[in-house]
């Protein structure tokens, strides 16, 4: 973007069953502006939400977005969805079927994976390169403590770059209307797993759940799995029977789809 590399890390299975997985590392959005700042999609993240993946043979792409707070909203759901974009242009080169690809992510990334899987992926760009054609919906979402809805709590401002309203007719209002995942929910959204703990202080409970009974709503396949007593950060992923549920999501609905 501008001459900023938007990067990202491929990960390839010992055994590939043929399909990719994007994830997004949770970081609210933000990076410092130091010079020495940490690389958004760091191998803590990846080990914690994304290693069993590609223990179960799929191709793993951990990418990184611009960030607040330099950059706020769209631009990190811009970024995203360019990955998914460039991804699917190259599928043969990396070696998945460019029809079928998951995503998974936490909190912040859990936030940008549901817009991955709620927005149409044609929407408008400002070029319409080969790579810009492509679709950037992906094909199965699995979510952990995802913000699903910038109208409830204080959550976001920053990323949004606007202090949130709920006067209809403003502009703040819009936009964060826009950058909730639960506000682009259709019939056509591939099927969607939310993991949350039920006590996380930062990121409420209560937005998997709602976006659970949106997804129901539209009949969209959905289910969620509530970590009792489960606070935020990717640690409360860290049970085998959660991690062994996440995969067999994405098995269900991108390998024996």
């Amino acid at each position: 973007y501008s001459g900023l590399a938007l990067l990202m890390d491929v990960y390839y299975p010992e055994n590939p069953n043929g399909y990719g997985i994007i994830h997004i590392s949770g970081s609210g959005w933000t990076r410092p502006l130091s010079l020495d700042a940490r690389m958004l999609n760091h191998p803590g993240h990846v080990k914690m939400e994304g290693e069993m993946f590609v223990e179960a043979g799929y191709t793993l792409f951990s990418v990184n977005h611009r960030a607040v707070p330099r950059f706020v909203y769209p631009a990190a759901v811009e970024d995203v969805q360019r990955a998914v974009r460039f991804i699917r242009y190259h599928a043969e080169k990396y070696g998945i079927d460019p029809d079928n690809i998951g995503a998974v992510g936490g909190s912040s990334g859990g936030h940008l994976v549901c817009m991955l899987g709620a927005l149409d992926g044609n929407e408008d760009l400002a070029d319409d390169t080969p790579i810009n054609r492509m679709s950037a919906k992906v094909q199965c979402v699995v979510a952990r403590a995802a913000p699903t809805n910038f109208m409830v709590g204080d959550i976001g401002e920053s990323f949004l770059g606007v202090r949130v309203s709920d006067k209809p007719l403003t502009l703040e209002y819009k936009r964060a209307q826009e950058a909730s995942p639960i506000f682009h929910v259709s019939a056509d959204d591939p099927p969607f797993l939310l993991v949350h703990g039920d006590k996380d202080p930062i990121v409420p409970f209560v937005l998997s759940e709602d976006m659970y009974k949106k997804l129901q709503e539209m009949d969209v396949p959905a289910k969620i799995i509530a970590i009792e007593g489960g606070v935020h950060g990717p640690g409360v992923i860290n049970s085998p029977e959660v991690k062994k549920e996440m995969v067999q999501w994405m098995d269900q609905h991108i390998k024996e789809k």
